[in-house]
């Protein structure tokens, strides 16, 4: 009797199939690896299983009986525990205070820390990192440290089962040892992990068995993890060529004109390394890579977000000066942040404020707005880039994804950018919504506007762009056409770290 059986599970949100009947069974005692591309639905199984997520068909069942898990508490008490690849710890507290956070020891009404500190030694010292203080606060710790900590908190609900997510992301080799380590001791125990990487090296390494899933979908199940192919896994997480659509939303594009950004030996230490490449007016450069892997820290770069300890960025030919958006902004550079909601708009503003915000210079005279020049203006961009409903007064919160994107774009156009960085364009963007977004790319690129586009999404990079770059753990790759690249070619060098 497998400890648990996730069994057709499916998963809706707004215009959205997350989860379309998934499949997943973990025996006691195994790591089973649980693989696919970012957006297959591996986090909506996950947080599903935590309790986070309510399923909207199929069964959980747990030690042969069918369970409903209605929060995280009652996952938690279930015995299975989740390690987030963004670790939920709280800096400012000790880490015994994060260790037994929500389940206080008390006696009489009253909490004994003293007994929360005797018990996260004992956990600790069976991690095999007595060293750590129980008093220590957890902000001080390294990246591998709070993982131990997070798995700790994890011993502490006495966890059956551990949901590892991409835990070896932030971890140097010595500490990935030590982690996988720590793992064969647990399920030497009889504790299960349920592990997700993308690297496969780690798959052969420490896994099981493996289950794929691509689209909310189970593809294989039960697979050895030492026996398959890594081609095999490969062809598995790809499943399909790129799709046709994106190129025809291209179709018409003018040819290449002049080099309007150039980076040269780009790098930030501890983030990415002699990054180089051009993009031209009209052309659309994709990078492409897994999380973590330095595309955004390139982008915001680029952007003066972040200063570089070296390399130069130039736009039609001029220097501009590093670590200021000022300066990218005036020498024609526009950035649309992944988190567009936190780091783009302001959204209980209106659309027109949103739009205006970048050249609010060019609206004031003598120290007053123009207001019916800048509403005409936004007005106008809005027009041309479809966004609905047409009214420049609405409050931006209340648009959709797809709309509020095409707002932070409106801002560049009207500011008259030159260089568009575009990050996640597309995320949490309905299927609809996407096709539009494809379509102003294209006719932006059209217009001889320079395109460097950061997606999770393989076949998006490689359908949008018109030349591809691979970057992985802060390494470019390659830099080629993105006609002579396969989505398998990616997901093999994102993977694995060889150039195909």
């Amino acid at each position: 009797m497998p400890l648990l059986a996730m069994r057709d599970i499916v998963k809706l949100f707004p215009g959205v199939r997350a989860l379309d009947g998934v499949d997943l069974e973990v025996r006691e005692g195994e790591v089973h690896c649980l693989l696919g591309q970012n957006g297959a639905g591996k986090s909506t199984l996950i947080k599903t299983l935590a309790g986070a997520h309510q399923p909207d068909g199929g069964e959980i069942v747990w030690r042969g009986e069918p369970v409903t898990l209605p929060s995280p508490v009652a996952a938690l008490k279930l015995g299975i525990a989740t390690m987030y690849q963004e670790l939920d710890l709280i800096p400012s507290l000790s880490v015994a205070e994060n260790i037994f956070l929500g389940h206080e020891r008390a006696r009489f009404g009253f909490t004994r820390p003293s007994s929360a500190r005797a018990a996260t030694a004992k956990l600790l010292s069976r991690l095999g990192h007595a060293e750590i203080s129980p008093h220590t606060e957890v902000g001080e710790l390294s990246a591998a440290g709070q993982q131990l900590v997070s798995m700790a908190r994890a011993l502490a609900h006495d966890a059956k089962l551990i949901v590892a997510d991409e835990p070896t992301a932030a971890l140097a080799s010595d500490e990935v040892d030590n982690l996988f380590r720590i793992i064969g001791e647990l399920t030497e125990q009889g504790v299960a992990v349920v592990y997700i990487s993308h690297r496969l090296e780690e798959i052969r390494r420490i896994g099981d068995r493996v289950t794929v899933i691509k689209d909310g979908r189970t593809v294989a199940a039960n697979l050895d993890a030492r026996e398959a192919a890594t081609s095999d896994l490969v062809d598995l997480m790809a499943g399909r060529k790129v799709q046709t659509a994106f190129r025809e939303a291209g179709e018409g594009a003018v040819e290449f004109g002049d080099v309007l950004l150039e980076v040269q030996g780009l790098s930030r230490e501890g983030e990415f390394r002699d990054i180089s490449f051009t993009a031209r007016a009209g052309e659309i450069v994709g990078l492409a890579g897994l999380v973590g892997a330095g595309r955004s820290e390139v982008l915001e770069t680029i952007f003066g977000a972040r200063k570089a300890d070296a390399g130069t960025v130039s736009v039609a030919g001029k220097q501009i000066r590093p670590g200021s958006v000022a300066a990218a902004v005036k020498a024609g550079v526009g950035l649309a942040p992944e988190e567009r909601k936190s780091q783009a708009l302001l959204l209980d503003m209106s659309v027109t404020h949103n739009v205006t915000l970048a050249s609010l210079a060019e609206y004031s005279t003598a120290g007053f707005s123009q207001q019916g020049r800048e509403w005409r203006d936004a007005h106008s961009t809005l027009e041309k880039l479809d966004l609905r409903p047409a009214d420049p007064r609405r409050i931006v919160r209340t648009l959709s994804g797809g709309n509020q994107q095409k707002a932070v774009v409106a801002r560049w156009l009207v500011h008259g950018c030159r260089v568009l960085l575009l990050d996640e364009p597309t995320r949490g963007v309905d299927v609809g919504a996407r096709a539009e977004l494809y379509r102003l790319i294209h006719e932006l690129a059209a217009s001889g506007v320079a395109i460097v586009l950061v997606s999770s999404e393989i076949p998006e990079v490689l359908g949008l762009s018109d030349r591809v770059l691979v970057l992985r753990d802060g390494d470019l790759l390659v830099d080629r056409p993105a006609g002579e690249l396969t989505e398998a070619d990616v997901l093999d060098m994102v993977m694995e770290g060889s150039a195909a």
